[in-house]
């Protein structure tokens, strides 16, 4: 097998942009079958017009992309749409067309002159509204329908080309939670069960960390990085591509947090395993600045409270927290006001905040 077969799509030192003049310069990556690369980055950075460029509604200014071993320019129209699929932004409202009849578009690189289906055309369309969960919209006017429903219908109709790569331009713009889970989920299983490559762009960066098996950052003139999500979604990593200054980006939860509220600890919050992040959001919405410990730097509450709290008193993990350690959570905790403690179970390694809530009952602190 030639390198070229080893990856689905390639694209090879490729610049990008508009009237001749390039935005984006030295665009390099290679995408197996079957894996997803995700294109993350600020507004306008340019993720847009890689994706129109490699569908060759924009001209490429400069290197090359191949699918399949064979260059994009080389391919026909009618080549081209049996290889490559697209499911763009835009809201498309066709006039009195069922969403058999959209998905159905899918086949028309393999139909004649006049577009007619044939009776495996027919069960290609069928098949392919079962795989996007869709089959009991098969008759009901496209516009009529949901916007989670009509993704699902774009999708059958990119699957019933039966491409060999999907490029979708920001495909869960318009939809609710459980309908940007439930695209994203089907688009997962139609690249593994089927080897489908795919190229698309979020603006969901918890999403993207989950469903990528690639992600490229596209930040100004040339690619930021390009690597596994493991190498790209780091908190500080994050903040640097999209310029956070107010708040920050939480690596292990995937999400974005707000600056911890502003001044001298008010409330001291003894938590641990998931108890305090309830806490810490309520003190967050409220503006109330306060501390927390005493964390283990391996604890969940831990991961949550660099990004929300104050102050966080931290010690080792799976290690007894040291006296000095100790000292440090119950000073900061007697020049509180008021003493929360969620935490409800001690055990072995976190006897000094047992001690920490024994002596915050004894000066009277806890709400």
């Amino acid at each position: 097998m030639t390198e070229d077969r080893v990856y689905e799509f390639t694209a090879e030192k490729l610049d990008v942009g508009y009237d001749g003049k390039p935005i984006i310069r030295d665009i390099t990556f290679r995408l197996k079958r079957g894996e997803i690369l995700t294109l993350i980055g600020p507004n306008g950075a340019g993720k847009s017009t890689i994706l129109k460029s490699i569908t060759r509604q924009l001209r490429l200014l400069g290197g090359t992309a191949t699918i399949g071993g064979k260059q994009l320019h080389t391919m026909s129209g009618k080549e081209l749409a049996r290889r490559q699929a697209v499911v763009l932004t835009e809201r498309i409202r066709p006039e009195m067309m069922t969403c058999r009849e959209i998905v159905s578009t899918g086949r028309y690189p393999y139909t004649g002159t006049l577009g007619l289906l044939s009776d495996e055309d027919r069960k290609k369309v069928t098949d392919a509204l079962i795989k996007v969960q869709t089959l009991d919209l098969a008759d009901r006017d496209f516009n009529e329908v949901s916007d989670g429903q009509r993704q699902r219908i774009l999708l059958g109709r990119a699957i019933c080309q039966e491409p060999e790569l999907i490029i979708l331009d920001e495909p869960t713009s318009f939809l609710d939670v459980r309908h940007k889970l439930e695209f994203l989920t089907i688009l997962r299983s139609m690249a593994k069960q089927q080897g489908m490559s795919v190229i698309m762009s979020l603006h969901e960066l918890d999403l993207a960390q989950k469903i990528s098996d690639r992600v490229l950052c596209v930040n100004g003139p040339v690619i930021d990085r390009y690597g596994t999500p493991e190498e790209v979604f780091t908190s500080d990593y994050i903040r640097t591509l999209f310029g956070i200054e107010s708040g920050s980006y939480n690596a292990l939860s995937g999400s974005m947090e707000l600056p911890p509220p502003a001044g001298t600890p008010e409330i001291f919050v003894i938590a641990g395993g998931g108890s305090g992040i309830p806490e810490y959001r309520r003190l967050q919405r409220a503006g109330i600045p306060f501390a927390t410990g005493i964390l283990p730097e391996n604890d969940i509450d831990y991961a949550a409270a660099v990004h929300m709290a104050t102050r966080v008193i931290a010690a080792p993990a799976y290690r007894d927290i040291p006296k000095k350690t100790f000292e440090e959570a119950a000073r900061c905790l007697l020049v509180c006001r008021r003493v929360l403690c969620p935490l409800k179970q001690f055990g072995p390694h976190n006897r000094e905040n047992e001690r920490l809530r024994a002596l915050a009952l004894d000066k009277g602190l806890i709400i």
